[in-house]
């Protein structure tokens, strides 16, 4: 169902609602000195992110077995919180070589709400339970909603509750109203915005460095790295392919026209390249290895070292 202007209205303003009392003559302020108390407020959201790096660590921890098992992640919400989900999901197909449907970022109002304001999408519960619906048990739901109250992050949450699915909330409001449902309430400190109620702001900035921390931490635990390198990377153009020579190069040592030509062997495969020339064995060998590792470039080494 949807939400009531009742319940609405007995809800505690969230402090992304309230107003800052150091931009209370922002209008009335030069240029530089705008930008410069946007600035000073960033570096609350900065804050506010270290203060659940240990709660979100467990989170990644939980989400890296959920993978391990099969499980999925799903991302829920509208507006700024939904684009942000949208732009996570979307970044990691081509950083990590993730295959479709791993992590799914779902945005009240669909695709049009990506380029414009989609009104009333965020108030439907039942829009919300609709996109949860083909969750499973174990799979990962992320409600992101800097209010903590959005109406259809609520629906899709209870529903991946129902379905067996971990729930998460991440908002910028200690009292959110979808706090119960969750069993990680991830909660921002960024208070009050610069200008009062642009959760775009400060807000988004934390949440933004939340996703990117948690998708990031996700993709190490479970192989998708070797060191501090994009092993996984998929060149789908010359910047890219040049990038897994350098990689390769990066990794092993070897020189360039080394490098081109094992990636030829490897049909392309930067981590069967890099297993073939770190343990010196055909392409064959290094991908029945990186199979029997998860995929993962350290624990192919390993297995043929073993």
């Amino acid at each position: 169902m949807n939400a009531t202007p009742d319940a609405a209205a007995a809800r505690p303003l969230p402090p992304t609602e309230q107003r800052l009392e150091a931009s209370a003559d922002l209008d009335a302020l030069p240029a530089a000195d705008v930008l410069q108390l946007l600035n000073d407020q960033d570096r609350v959201a900065v804050d506010a992110v270290q203060r659940i790096i240990p709660q979100l660590a467990q989170l990644v921890d939980l989400a890296a077995e959920s993978f391990r098992a099969g499980g999925n992640v799903h991302y829920f919400g509208a507006g700024t919180s939904g684009r942000l989900g949208v732009l996570d999901a979307a970044e990691l197909r081509p950083t990590f070589n993730l295959e479709r449907g791993r992590v799914v970022a779902h945005i009240a109002g669909g695709e049009t709400a990506l380029l414009d304001a989609v009104e009333n999408a965020e108030d439907s519960e039942e829009d919300g339970a609709a996109a949860a619906a083909d969750l499973r048990p174990g799979d990962v739901a992320v409600g992101l909603a800097a209010s903590g109250n959005t109406p259809y992050v609520g629906g899709a949450l209870r529903a991946a509750r129902a379905a067996g699915a971990h729930t998460v909330l991440i908002s910028s409001n200690p009292h959110a109203s979808l706090a119960p449902l969750a069993d990680f309430d991830i909660v921002l400190e960024t208070g009050a915005e610069v200008l009062t109620g642009s959760t775009r702001l400060k807000a988004a900035t934390a949440e933004k460095l939340v996703l990117n921390g948690f998708s990031t931490a996700l993709m190490v635990a479970v192989g998708r790295t070797w060191g501090n390198l994009m092993v996984s990377v998929v060149a789908t153009n010359a910047k890219l392919r040049e990038r897994t020579v350098r990689i390769l190069r990066e990794a092993t040592g070897i020189e360039d026209a080394e490098a081109r030509t094992r990636l030829e062997e490897s049909g392309g495969d930067l981590k069967t390249a890099i297993v073939m020339t770190v343990a010196a064995v055909t392409a064959a060998e290094a991908s029945a290895a990186l199979a029997a590792g998860s995929g993962s470039v350290r624990a192919a080494l390993a297995h043929l070292s073993a």
